[in-house]
């Protein structure tokens, strides 16, 4: 389910997505809204870092563990400009964040990228065992743009 609100962050977090690329990293941002105000933003910094893991949604949640702590974490939405994967999704669950909401899908994602590893964000939430919202893809064609051009098959 689609709040109001959510394209506007979709929005940003492709923003960011743009930036991480521009800085020579993957086209991923990330960021965490808690009663309609952005608290943190984070972009993918793998090759910048010189850490594989460094993806976005990982960035944003262990600055949001560091910064913020669990509790105000689990009042939070977060919004990324590409569906999490099985990494970023394992983080988001274990920092207890009830939602999330991305704008390019995974499968989107791997069909310009040649491939991967993929599973839906959704069917690895559905395995847990509290509630977590995932509502995406939105704005699919603009969160997309960000990695035309990027990948190579």
């Amino acid at each position: 389910m689609f709040l109001q609100e959510d394209e506007n962050y979709i929005r940003r977090a492709v923003a960011l997505a743009a930036a991480a690329r521009e800085k020579g990293n993957h086209p991923f941002g990330a960021l965490l809204v808690r009663d309609g105000e952005i608290v943190l933003e984070a972009e993918n910094t793998v090759n910048t870092g010189v850490d594989v893991t460094a993806h976005a949604e990982l960035n944003l949640v262990r600055k949001g563990w560091q910064e913020l702590g669990s509790e105000v974490l689990a009042e939070c939405t977060l919004y990324t400009s590409t569906e999490p994967c099985a990494m970023c999704c394992g983080a988001i669950y274990w920092a207890g964040i009830p939602r999330v909401v991305f704008g390019c899908s995974g499968e989107a994602l791997y069909g310009i990228t040649g491939g991967g590893l993929h599973t839906p964000a959704v069917e690895i939430f559905a395995h847990g065992s509290r509630a977590l919202e995932a509502a995406g893809p939105l704005l699919e064609n603009e969160a997309l743009a960000v990695h035309l051009g990027y990948w190579k098959a």
